[in-house]
């Protein structure tokens, strides 16, 4: 039987790999697609665009509430934590085997710091390609049209996200995300601090859609000795 880890800084100090975008804790957007659309955009915007739309950018308007349990897998050692969000309001619950807790987006203190951190790493990993969009003013993108995928060591196309130097819980984060012809993410690499050294690369298998949101519920390293996945994943719209 696994062991059941519950401290969330472990899980933290070993798989955070998102960055906050530079203006408050509350920047996780209520995007308006008629805004995206009329927007001019550069290449690699338009690359992002099409990845964060084949996931269902343009029914995000719609959704109300988001539920998803977050596991990770680490040898026999096993992490979960639940969350509930409601992205119009910005309300978060987060819920553990040791209590619940609810607070606004808005109004991120020295309370809610910790919760509001594992918010953001955990909500990235669940709608990351959503982030190529949503992150647009605080990083950068680049785009390579055939790249090798590091576990499959199949053809992609790559798009770069890499994050300022300043703002957010862990600034200068880069994530080279491997793409098909379907603008579907394949497999991805996290590289903290933008070093060329590879932090952590793992699949993005089993996609299913949710009310037009296209998750991908499995991430595992090659040698299958992490996994990260979701489980109890509910997307309600309007």
């Amino acid at each position: 039987m696994k062991k059941i880890i519950l401290s969330t800084a472990i899980l933290l100090a070993l798989f955070s790999c998102k960055t906050e975008t530079k203006e408050t804790p509350e920047t996780t957007p209520v995007v308006s697609t008629e805004e995206v659309a009329e927007e001019e955009r550069t290449p690699e915007q338009e690359v992002a665009y099409k990845i964060a739309e084949a996931n269902g950018l343009d029914q995000w308007d719609q959704v109300s509430e988001v539920q998803f349990t977050f596991n990770v897998d680490r040898g026999e050692e096993h992490y979960e934590k639940s969350w509930i969000w409601k992205p119009k309001t910005q309300d978060i619950t987060q819920m553990t085997a040791q209590d619940t807790i609810t607070y606004n987006r808005s109004s991120v203190d020295n309370t809610s710091t910790a919760t509001d951190k594992g918010f953001i790493n955990d909500s990235f990993w669940l709608l990351a390609p959503m982030h190529l969009v949503w992150d647009k003013e605080s990083s950068n993108l680049t785009v390579q049209d055939t790249a090798t995928a590091p576990i499959s060591k199949k053809q992609f196309h790559k798009i770069t996200l890499t994050y300022g130097d300043e703002g957010g819980y862990t600034p200068g984060d880069a994530y080279d995300f491997f793409y098909d012809d379907e603008f579907m993410v394949r497999e991805w690499i996290f590289r903290r601090g933008n070093v060329s050294e590879f932090s952590m690369v793992t699949t993005w298998d089993d996609y299913e859609d949710y009310n037009g949101i296209k998750i991908a519920s499995d991430h595992k390293t090659e040698d299958k000795n992490f996994r990260l996945y979701f489980t109890d994943i509910a997307v309600k719209t309007e």
